[in-house]
C-alpha cells in the first residue's frame, strides 16, 4: 500500500481500534461509599463513553470489516448512554434509602441543658459514647442504657450530687440527681410542709454537693402544771419547743428529758416543778472496842483501861419537792467534826485463885473507895446494896453471911468479897472492878 493510500485510509478510518477508549466503565464496587460519590460526580459532569470498536474487525480502509468475522452491531448511541446512568441511579437510590432509615433526630438533655442532634446510634449507650457523655455510679439516664433509639426520642442525663443532709438532728450522706434543694428533698421523700430548711428551697446543688439542715414539723405534748399542751413545731431543742408552747422554767425546774435534746414526733415531755432547800445535821460516829489479853488478870476478869468516846460528823442534805411531792433527802456534803476514840478492855488470862487467900494481892481498898467511898455502912439510894463493896442481900447470904452486909464488920465484908471474886472474878463490880488491879 502506498503512502498516499495509507494517509487516505487514516483520514477516512480515524485512529486505530487499540487507541480508542473502552466503551464500558470499570467494574462497580457498591461497598465503598466514596466510590459511589465519585462515580456520581462523573455522571453528573456529562462525560459520554466513546463508541466501542475492535481493531480485529476493522477493514483495511477503516470501513466494513473484512475476513470471516463480522464486527458486532453497536447499540444506538442514546441507549448506550442511558444504561450506566440507570445503574448508578439504582445504586444511589438504595444507599440513600438505607442512610435515611438509620438517621434519627433525638433530643439529648445533659444536666438540664437540651440539644437536638442527628445520630446513627442504635441504643442510648451508643449515643452517650458517641457524644462523649460519661456516667458515674450515682448518675442517671432515662430511658435506660440499653434502650433502642427511634426518631424523636428524648434522652435525659442527670449527674449525681452529694448531699450532706441533717434531718431532724440525724446526719446522713446521700446522693441525688436533682439540681435544687426542693427537688432533692422531694426525690428523697422528705416532708417539707411546715419544715425548717437551712437554705433556700430553690438553691442550686453544685456537682460538688451541698450541706442542708432540715427539721420537719412534729407533734410534741407537754405536761405542765396539771395541764396538757400539744403543739406543732420544727424546734431544734426541747427548750425551744417549751418557749413556743409558752411554758417557762423557774429556779430548779427541769424536764423529764434533757432540755437541749431534739424533740421527736409524738413525744410527751413532763415539766418538773422543783423547790429545794438545804439542811445540816450532826450525827454521832460510834466508837469501837479493842479487847487486849492480860496475863496479870485472873481469867474471867475484864478491866476497862480506856472508855470509848463517840465521834461527830456534820452532814448537809438537799431537800426537794417535785410537783409538790417530797423526795428522799440527797446527801450533798459530809464534814468530820470529831474522830471517835476506841474503848480498850483488858481480858484476864491468869488462872483464878483456889481460895480467897489467892486474892490477897488485889487492891481491895481501891475497890471499896470506888463502890462506897470506903464506908462499911454505906447503902445505895435504892436500899438494895450496902457495905464496902455494895453487895445485895441475896449475894451476901450465898457467901455465908447473915443479916445485911452493911451491918457486918469491915474484915468480914472483905473476906466475903474475896470469896465472890474467886467465884465470878471482877464481874460483880462492872464499873469499879478495874480498881482491883491498881
Amino acid at each position: 500500500m502506498s503512502n498516499a493510500q495509507g494517509s487516505h485510509r487514516a483520514a477516512r478510518g480515524g485512529r486505530h481500534a487499540t487507541d480508542r477508549p473502552s466503551t464500558y466503565p470499570p467494574p462497580y464496587t457498591p461497598t465503598v461509599p466514596s466510590y459511589i460519590a465519585a462515580y456520581a460526580d462523573t455522571i453528573d459532569a456529562g462525560a459520554t463513553p466513546a463508541p466501542y470498536t475492535s481493531s480485529a474487525a476493522a477493514g483495511p480502509d477503516g470501513g466494513r470489516p473484512t475476513g470471516r468475522r463480522r464486527a458486532p452491531r453497536r447499540p444506538p448511541d442514546g441507549l448506550r448512554r442511558l444504561l450506566p446512568q440507570a445503574l448508578v441511579v439504582a445504586f444511589l437510590a438504595g444507599g440513600t434509602s438505607a442512610f435515611v432509615a438509620n438517621d434519627k433526630a433525638v433530643q439529648l438533655s445533659v444536666d438540664g441543658v437540651p440539644r437536638t442532634l442527628h445520630t446513627f446510634a442504635g441504643t442510648v449507650d451508643e449515643l452517650l459514647v458517641e457524644e462523649q457523655v460519661p456516667l458515674g455510679v450515682h448518675d442517671a439516664v432515662a430511658p435506660g442504657h440499653h434502650t433502642a433509639l427511634t426518631d424523636g426520642d428524648e434522652i435525659d442525663v442527670r449527674y449525681g450530687r452529694p448531699l450532706a443532709l441533717t434531718l431532724d438532728g440525724r446526719r446522713h450522706r446521700v446522693w441525688t440527681t436533682a439540681r435544687t434543694v426542693e427537688g432533692a428533698l422531694r426525690q428523697l421523700g422528705v416532708r417539707t410542709a411546715g419544715a425548717y430548711i437551712s437554705t433556700s428551697r430553690s438553691a442550686a446543688i453544685s456537682r460538688h454537693g451541698l450541706a442542708v439542715n432540715v427539721r420537719t414539723e412534729r407533734t410534741v405534748t407537754f405536761m405542765a402544771d396539771g395541764r396538757e399542751r400539744t403543739i406543732r413545731t420544727n424546734a431544734a431543742t426541747v427548750r425551744e419547743a417549751l418557749d413556743q408552747a409558752g411554758i417557762g422554767l423557774r429556779g430548779h425546774d427541769t424536764t423529764s428529758v434533757p432540755a437541749d435534746t431534739f424533740p421527736r414526733d409524738g413525744q410527751t415531755i413532763t415539766v418538773l416543778r422543783i423547790t429545794g432547800s438545804k439542811e445540816t445535821r450532826e450525827e454521832p460516829i460510834a466508837f469501837v472496842t479493842n479487847r487486849v489479853l492480860d496475863s496479870s488478870l485472873f481469867a474471867g476478869t475484864e478491866s476497862v483501861t480506856r472508855p470509848g468516846v463517840p465521834g461527830l460528823r456534820r452532814i448537809t442534805y438537799q431537800l426537794r419537792t417535785v410537783n409538790g411531792v417530797r423526795q428522799k433527802p440527797r446527801q450533798l456534803a459530809t464534814e468530820l467534826v470529831r474522830r471517835p476514840e476506841a474503848r480498850v478492855v483488858r481480858i484476864g488470862t491468869r488462872p483464878r485463885p483456889a481460895s480467897p487467900a489467892g486474892a490477897d494481892r488485889l487492891d481491895w481498898n481501891g475497890l471499896a473507895h470506888c463502890e462506897s467511898g470506903g464506908r462499911p455502912d454505906a447503902v445505895d439510894a435504892s436500899g438494895s446494896y450496902g457495905g464496902l463493896y455494895q453487895l445485895d442481900g441475896q449475894t451476901w447470904h450465898a457467901l455465908g453471911g447473915s443479916g445485911l452486909p452493911e451491918d457486918a464488920p469491915a474484915d468480914e465484908q472483905t473476906d466475903r468479897a474475896k470469896r465472890l471474886y474467886v467465884q465470878r472474878g471482877a464481874s460483880p463490880w462492872p464499873h469499879c472492878g478495874r480498881r482491883l488491879y491498881g
